[in-house]
């Protein structure tokens, strides 16, 4: 899970660059992989969770839409991505 916080001025382009890679991703359809990208109610704070069936091995990081989101992330940020190892407990549909 990577989650940060976006200035206010960058957040709807960070959402259409987050959008670009979904984009890609449907026509790409890469296997391994399971993505959900989520805005928070404050309209700047992002939380992405990804998960990898080979963690060795993540499709994102070909994508150039995903290396476009990544470039100036930073510029975009106030509150920088911070990333969280989860372990699944439950999920539905498995």
């Amino acid at each position: 899970m990577v989650r940060y916080k976006t200035s206010e001025a960058h957040a709807s382009e960070n959402a259409a660059l987050v959008r670009a890679v979904f984009d890609e991703l449907r026509s790409r359809a890469p296997e391994g992989i399971r993505y959900a990208s989520y805005r928070l109610a404050d309209g700047v704070t992002f939380v992405h969770i990804a998960t990898l069936e080979r963690p060795d091995a993540n499709p994102l990081a070909l994508l150039p839409s995903f290396k476009a989101f990544q470039e100036k992330i930073k510029d975009r940020c106030i509150e920088p991505p911070v990333v969280t190892e989860l372990s699944v407990v439950g999920a539905y549909p498995s």
